[in-house]
């Protein structure tokens, strides 16, 4: 039965958003564009509700399998999320459950018992940062739900090697629910997510890679290298920020996948690109699972090279950019 899971998953979701999407509650939470945004006209914000609808229902068909300290933490941040994404909430709260989410994780699932006080104080700071970033990057369509799809498929194929079907299938049903998502969100969006979407599912992709770490399916590298093009581009821009002491609570528009469809990509455009780089970090990933310390080392140094590059090529087009810009007013 457990193999029909994600086909459950996706279906839900499918059928819930467009059952959203014809109700008045679809039409009550819009997301209404600002200066962060990449968009010009309201969109519905409810994504993240069959997203996670669709995740829960296929997981039902695993009830034996599931554990407390996951799932207590990600209904708790759902509602919390869908709460912001109706009447808005403070910084201070939002982050509270965030952390407390961590924190249930990292009690529950031993790793404060079983591992020193410092690899749980990394654990518990790698999912709160893994939460916020994917809440910081979705703001394209396509960006945020490709991510989730080709992610924890990244994360099955790699429990199915280690002979866990049933954790593999938890991971299959995130990306299912992703797909079904997709469906309304891919350029041009008729739907987002919200954060009641992104930041369970960043609070799952730490979890589950934590959780598939301590299993010995894969060394602490992995969830970082197959979730890189959300991780790079946050937290490069983050530090960038912190740097010109810019409020790092504040709505903007200078994340790498933001400049690239300001610079005329466009959302289709930059969602391929974005994919291409998901697939083969993906596909290098578990290809290197295999692999000795020394052969993993190379590999990560090689997608250090070429994100460097990545990076450095877009911030050389993006001063182009705006130089054209300049001399277009003065003009």
């Amino acid at each position: 039965m457990i193999y029909y899971v994600p086909i459950v998953s996706v279906l839900v979701t499918l059928s819930l958003i467009a059952a959203i999407l014809s109700s008045k509650f679809g039409k009550k939470i819009q997301d209404i564009p600002n200066e962060r945004s990449l968009h010009s006209a309201p969109i519905p914000r409810i994504g993240g509700i069959g997203l996670m609808a669709g995740v829960l229902s296929g997981w039902t068909l695993m009830l034996t399998s599931l554990v407390w300290w996951l799932v207590l933490p990600l209904i708790g941040l759902f509602i919390v999320s869908l709460l912001d994404d109706m009447r808005g909430l403070p910084v201070r709260q939002r982050m509270l459950a965030h952390v407390v989410a961590a924190a249930i994780l990292v009690e529950g699932s031993g790793l404060l018992t079983g591992q020193n006080i410092v690899i749980a104080l990394a654990a518990l700071l790698f999912m709160v940062w893994m939460t916020n970033l994917y809440n910081f990057m979705d703001g394209s369509d396509g960006l945020a739900g490709g991510m989730a799809l080709f992610g924890f498929t990244t994360y099955g194929i790699a429990a199915l090697t280690g002979d866990n079907n049933i954790f593999a299938m938890l991971n299959f049903s995130i990306g299912a629910a992703a797909l079904g998502f997709l469906y309304y969100n891919f350029p041009p969006a008729k739907v987002f997510m919200g954060d009641a979407g992104s930041i369970p599912l960043g609070f799952l992709a730490a979890a589950m890679g934590v959780w598939g770490w301590q299993q010995g399916y894969w060394a602490v590298w992995f969830p970082l290298l197959v979730f890189s093009p959300f991780v790079v581009d946050a937290s490069v821009t983050l530090v960038r920020r912190t740097l010109c002491r810019a409020r790092i609570t504040e709505a903007h528009r200078e994340h790498y996948y933001q400049r690239a469809i300001l610079m005329g990509f466009g959302h289709r455009n930059t969602a391929f690109a974005e994919y291409a780089l998901m697939l083969l970090v993906g596909v290098s990933a578990l290809w290197g699972i295999g692999l000795d310390v020394m052969s993993q080392a190379k590999l990560l140094a090689w997608w250090c090279a070429i994100y460097s590059g990545l990076l450095m090529w877009i911030d050389r087009r993006w001063q182009m950019h705006q130089a054209r810009q300049e001399n277009t007013d003065v003009a």
